[in-house]
């Protein structure tokens, strides 16, 4: 390891998505990231909630099932955030977590809307499509493969758009 590399693991910058991410990490420790990923894309499919139904129920107001699964998740969510914080729960290996304040932007609600409005039409938000390529639903690469190329233009003309 460089001396870079060390400085960037002993100091690292505060950013608003930090990856502590350890360098030395192999394809053979990068496996367990591989298993949770599958083991979360089979509770997606088993909770239907990949479900290009089930996504179109919620936008037509039709069923409370998936308003449920992210109301839920948002608790979790909450719950998990505020347990770290009183009680200052570190990493598994002895970091502690810091949880930035985070500030609204404009931007947020024309991404929102934006995001939003590729779900409906798409049935699909970024987090299923893997587990509803995977079921056997090919024509969902189009919607990855769109999903990339947005974040690529995203990327490429953050600087330019309104924050």
């Amino acid at each position: 390891m460089n001396t870079e590399q060390k400085n960037i693991q002993n100091n690292p910058l505060e950013c608003e998505a930090p990856n502590m991410q350890k360098m030395d990490e192999t394809g053979l420790s990068l496996l367990k990231y591989l298993i949770v990923g599958i083991l979360f894309g089979i509770v997606f499919v088993k909770a239907e909630i990949i479900s290009w139904y089930r996504i179109q129920e919620m936008f037509r107001l039709q069923s409370f099932f998936m308003y449920g699964v992210i109301g839920s998740a948002i608790a979790v969510g909450m719950l998990s955030i505020q347990i770290i914080k009183r009680f200052n729960i570190k990493t598994i290996s002895g970091e502690p977590i810091k949880i930035g304040n985070k500030e609204f932007r404009k931007g947020q609600i024309i991404g929102g809307f934006i995001f939003g409005l590729g779900w409906a039409l798409t049935g699909a938000c970024p987090g299923p499509l893997f587990a509803q390529i995977g079921s056997g639903f090919g024509v969902v690469a189009v919607t990855l493969l769109s999903a990339i190329a947005g974040t690529w233009v995203y990327g490429r003309f953050a600087d330019k758009l309104p924050n």
